[in-house]
């Protein structure tokens, strides 16, 4: 092979190289921007409260962490959901919790980036992400069919006026604000 089909060659091998690092480095950038933090389990309740889940719902949690927000909604109502979270990791320990609750035949888990993967069929939307990755979830939300619940855990959708509020305390003394919103 000549000198300039071997450096032709080094040189789009390395391109492939880095542009395949480039994607593993934006999805654990992604990741590391969305950090797991638990909802405690007496928010949950409160938020599936306010939503005024049925077992003729269906969930869809974006950033869905250990999954214990569709798993609980399946426990209490039977309803059926879909936790989607990037981490490969809390996929899996999602998918053992629900089998260890009885409840694996009603919920199912994707890896994934939220912002790509379909969550339109969802009656009730629920999330803990941060405010500007809700802004930018907001206009895919609002293409939601009408009536359709989204409930945040502590953050809001900036100037989309909420149509309740609740701010629970836990005996530990911490505060959690809870936001519905329905779709117009």
């Amino acid at each position: 092979m000549g000198n300039k089909l071997k450096t032709v060659f080094f040189l789009s091998f390395f391109s492939w190289v880095l542009s395949d690092i480039k994607a593993q480095d934006t999805l654990a950038t992604f990741a590391d921007l969305v950090p797991f933090v638990t909802t405690p389990w007496e928010v949950i309740e409160e938020m599936l409260d306010m939503a005024e889940v049925t077992s003729n719902d269906y969930i869809i949690d974006l950033g869905s962490g250990d999954g214990r927000i569709p798993i609980l909604a399946a426990k209490k109502f039977g309803t059926k959901g879909l936790g989607i979270e990037i981490d490969k990791d809390l996929v899996q320990e999602a998918f053992d919790l629900a089998n260890k609750e009885g409840v694996g035949h009603l919920v199912d888990f994707k890896q994934g980036d939220l912002f790509e993967l379909d969550f339109s069929k969802a009656t009730v939307l629920t999330l803990y992400l941060f405010p500007d990755i809700n802004l930018k979830l907001r206009p895919r939300i609002w293409e939601m069919p009408s009536g359709t619940r989204v409930i945040s855990h502590r953050f809001d959708m900036g100037d989309w006026e909420p149509h309740e509020t609740r701010t629970i305390e836990l005996v530990d003394g911490k505060k959690h604000k809870i936001f519905l919103w329905l779709v117009p």
